[in-house]
C-alpha cells in the first residue's frame, strides 16, 4: 500500500453527504449518534449549506475516528471539513493514554505542524503600493518556493539535530530573527521531548536542503491589507488597524514531515495488529500512546513541529531582509504563529474531570479562549489569535479563540476554506495563466514556479471562505477580528 497525501480525495470523486444521517442539534451543529463500532458520538460544526456540500467520506471518516480506542468526548469536524487521509481534514479528536488511547499519524497529517504566521509590516498598504511590482519580484526571488524547492542553507548533522530539538529557538540562536518573536509562537517556538533518534536518515536527508522554503501546493506568502475590523478590542490587542499592510506565511515541515508520516503509518499498521486494534480503515493506522511505536512517533512528530516552526522563522528572516531593501526602517513584528496538523498534550475537562489528553488536530487549529495561561500575556484578556486562510484570490481572516470552544471541541477551530473540488478537477477547468491574469485585473499579483500549481489552487476550487468563517463564529469556535485581502501572493 502506498502512503502519501496524494492518495486521498484526488483519486476519485465522492457523493455528497445526506443530511438525514445527522441529528440537527443547532443551526451549525450536526451530530452522529454512536452506531456499530463507534465508541463516542461525532459532531460536525457547519451550516446546512456547508454540510450538504461535504462529500460523504467526511461522514464515514468521522465515524471511523469515533471508533478508535481511548477516544474521549466526541470526534469533531470543523466547518471546512473534507476528505483526508484517515481522518477528515478539519478533524479533531482527543485520546486518553490511561484508557488505552492511541496516536495516529493519519490524525496529524503528512505536513506535520503546517501553520500560519502573521507579520505586521508597520506600514499602511498605501505606502507599499508604489513599489508593489518590485516587492513581488523581490519576494519571489528571495523566498524559495515550489516542488523540491531548496534554500542556500545546508545543515550538518550536528546543526540538524539542534534544529530538530530547538525549533524557532534554534533558528533565532542562528541569527534568524529576534528573541522577542518567541513569545508570539505556540509553545514559545519549541516542542519539548523531540527525539531525533526516532527519525530515519532518509527523513533527515530530505530536510537537509529545505530549511527556509515554502514548498508547494496550498502554501503561500502573501502581502495583505487589513480591510475590515469586527472586534476592535482584539484588533487593538493584536496591533492591527484598518489599512495596515501585513504578511501571512503558510507552510510546514516540508519533506521531513511527509517522510515521518509515511514511515510511521507503516509501523502503526503492524502495531495495530500486535495490539489487536480493529481498524475500520487502514489509513487510520495507529498505536497505543504508551507503546514503543506510539512514543517514538510522538518524539519524531515533536521534531517535525520544531522543524516547521524553525522553517517559518527562517522565512520571516528572509522576508524582513527583503523588506529592508525597499523600506530601510521596516521591522515586521510577529503577531502570532499557530500550527495545524498537530497532536498536542493538553489539559481538558471531560465529564467534569480535568484530563491529560493527546489532542489530534488535522487541518484544525488550537483556539484557546481568554485568560488561558498559554496565551501571550499581551493577548490574554481577549484570547488566542486564530488564522483562517482562504484561496489566493479571496484573502484571510484573523479570529480569536473563545471560552466556549473548550467545551465544544477541545479549544479548536478551522484553519482554512477547505477544498470544494480535487486538484485534477481544477486543472481540467482552469489554466494557470488565465488564473494569474484574472487575479491581476483585481489588483492581486501572483508569482509561482508552476502554472499547473496555480490552476490547482484556483480560488473557485475552494469552499466559500466567508461561509466557513461565519459557521465557525456562529458555532462559537472562534470569533472574527479582522478580514485581510491579498495584494501579492508568492505561491508554493
Amino acid at each position: 500500500m502506498a502512503f502519501g497525501w496524494l492518495n486521498v480525495w484526488w483519486t476519485s470523486e465522492s457523493e455528497n453527504v445526506e443530511l438525514n444521517r445527522f441529528k440537527n442539534i443547532a443551526p451549525t451543529c450536526w451530530e452522529i449518534e454512536p452506531t456499530g463500532e463507534m465508541r463516542v458520538p461525532a459532531t460536525i460544526y457547519a451550516t446546512k449549506e456547508l454540510v450538504e456540500e461535504m462529500d460523504s467520506k467526511v461522514y464515514e471518516q468521522l465515524c471511523n475516528v469515533a471508533s478508535l480506542p481511548g477516544i474521549v468526548g466526541k470526534a469533531f469536524a470543523m466547518p471546512d471539513a473534507h476528505w483526508g487521509y484517515g481522518f477528515p481534514i478539519g478533524g479533531v479528536a482527543a485520546f486518553d493514554p490511561n484508557e488505552g488511547g492511541v496516536v495516529s499519524a493519519g490524525g496529524v497529517g503528512f505536513d506535520i505542524s503546517c501553520g500560519v504566521r502573521l507579520l505586521h509590516t508597520g506600514m499602511k498598504l498605501k505606502e507599499i503600493l508604489p513599489y508593489k511590482e518590485t516587492l513581488a519580484d523581490l519576494l519571489f526571488q528571495g523566498i524559495p518556493s515550489g516542488v523540491g524547492s531548496q534554500s542556500k542553507i545546508r545543515l550538518n548533522d550536528f546543526e540538524l539535530g539542534e534544529m530538530l530539538c530547538g525549533g524557532a529557538q534554534w533558528a533565532i540562536s542562528q541569527g534568524y530573527g529576534d528573541s522577542r518573536d518567541l513569545e508570539y509562537i505556540e509553545e514559545n517556538g519549541v516542542m519539548e521531548a523531540g527525539e531525533p533518534s526516532a527519525i530515519s536518515q532518509r527523513a533527515k536527508e530530505r530536510q537537509r536542503p529545505e530549511m527556509g522554503t515554502l514548498g508547494s501546493g496550498n502554501h503561500y506568502l502573501e502581502l495583505q491589507e487589513v480591510r475590515e475590523i469586527f472586534h476592535p478590542d482584539a484588533a487593538k490587542s493584536f496591533g492591527i488597524e484598518l489599512g495596515d499592510a501585513v504578511i501571512s506565511i503558510h507552510c510546514g515541515s516540508r519533506g521531513l514531515g511527509h517522510q515521518i508520516g509515511t514511515e510511521y503509518l507503516r509501523l502503526m499498521l503492524d502495531a495495530a495488529k500486535r495490539f489487536h486494534i480493529s481498524l475500520p480503515d487502514r489509513e487510520l493506522a495507529c498505536a497505543p500512546i504508551n507503546s514503543e511505536v506510539g512514543k517514538a512517533y510522538v518524539g519524531a512528530m515533536n521534531c517535525a513541529m520544531n522543524c516547521a516552526m524553525a522553517n517559518r522563522q527562517i522565512l520571516t528572516h528572509f522576508t524582513r531582509e527583503i523588506f529592508r531593501e525597499l523600506f530601510a526602517q521596516s521591522q515586521l513584528s510577529l503577531v502570532y504563529d499557530v500550527s495545524h496538523n498537530t497532536c498536542k498534550i493538553e489539559q481538558h475537562m471531560v465529564h467534569g474531570k480535568s484530563k491529560r489528553l493527546f489532542v489530534h488536530r488535522k487541518g484544525a487549529t488550537r483556539a484557546f479562549g481568554p485568560h488561558h495561561p498559554e496565551i501571550p500575556e499581551k493577548y490574554r484578556a481577549v484570547g488566542q489569535p486564530v488564522f483562517i486562510g482562504g484561496s489566493m484570490g479571496v484573502g484571510s481572516y484573523v479570529l480569536v479563540g473563545t471560552q466556549e470552544s473548550e467545551k465544544l471541541a477541545f479549544s479548536s477551530s478551522c484553519h482554512g476554506a477547505g477544498r470544494s473540488m480535487s486538484r485534477t478537477q481544477a486543472t481540467r477547468k482552469w489554466k494557470g495563466q488565465e488564473v494569474i491574469e484574472g487575479l491581476r485585473k483585481k489588483g492581486i499579483l501572483i508569482r509561482s514556479q508552476s502554472l499547473r500549481g496555480v490552476a490547482e489552487e484556483a480560488p473557485e476550487a475552494y469552499k466559500d471562505l466567508h461561509q466557513v468563517v461565519h459557521a465557525a463564529e456562529i458555532s462559537e469556535l472562534s470569533r472574527r477580528v479582522a478580514y485581510l485581502t491579498p495584494h501579492i501572493c508568492i505561491k508554493g
